[in-house]
Parts: structure tokens; C-alpha cells; sequence
């Protein structure tokens, strides 16, 4: 394997070449995705004015109330509907996912299903 800060580089480059080919409007906003080590992190952001509609995060409290995750990944589809509930408080049901250079694998996947399946379009 390769040293972390090589491993970075090759992220960015990732990230940075899904990011082109990701257009989001007023009508249809980011959702983008951040997987560390223990949590997982997600917004959902309009890019005409660079604001944060909604947020949700594995390490936030409504997370942490509910009873033990058996694993990480049932942790990111609780986050993922916890991030569609609030979006639709909102009034955004159409987004379109950036998963920002991370394999669209584990918890980045149950993230996106765990927000379509509380009623988030894309």
C-alpha cells in the first residue's frame, strides 16, 4: 500500500473528476457525501448561492439517541433518512448525488437507499 498523503492525492483526483460532471440548479441541489474512519457525513447544498440546506451526520445526537447500530452501515441508512426526513421538512425532494470521489460501495451506498427509501428523488 501506499503512503497516506499518496492515498489523499489519488482521492482528490477522484473527487475532483466526479465533481465536473456534477450539475446541480435551484430545483435540483447537491447532496454530497463525506465517509471518515467511525462516521459519515452528508449535506445537501444549493450551488447557485453556496448555502447548506440541510445536514446530517452519524455523530449528531439524533443519531446517538437511538438504540445501538449492529454495524456502521445501518448507522449510514438511519443518517441517509434522517438527512431525506429533514430535506422534506424543507420542501427539497429532488437532489442529485455527489458521492465525492468515494466508491459507490458500503456506506456510501446505504446512505443513498436509506435517503430514497424516505422519499428523496435522485
Amino acid at each position: 500500500m501506499g503512503s497516506t498523503n499518496e492515498k489523499k492525492k489519488t482521492w482528490l483526483k477522484r473527487k475532483k473528476r466526479v465533481g465536473k460532471k456534477i450539475n446541480s440548479t435551484v430545483e435540483r441541489p447537491r447532496l454530497t457525501v463525506y465517509r471518515s474512519a467511525k462516521h459519515i457525513y452528508s449535506q445537501i447544498v444549493d450551488d447557485t448561492t453556496g448555502t447548506t440546506l440541510v445536514a446530517a451526520c452519524s455523530n449528531e445526537k439524533a443519531v446517538k439517541d437511538q438504540p445501538t447500530f449492529e454495524s456502521k452501515v445501518a448507522k449510514a441508512v438511519f443518517t441517509g433518512k434522517l438527512l431525506a426526513q429533514r430535506a422534506m421538512d424543507k420542501g427539497v425532494k429532488k437532489v442529485v448525488f455527489d458521492r465525492n470521489g468515494f466508491l459507490y460501495h458500503g456506506r456510501i451506498k446505504a446512505l443513498s437507499d436509506g435517503a430514497r427509501e424516505a422519499g428523496l428523488d435522485f
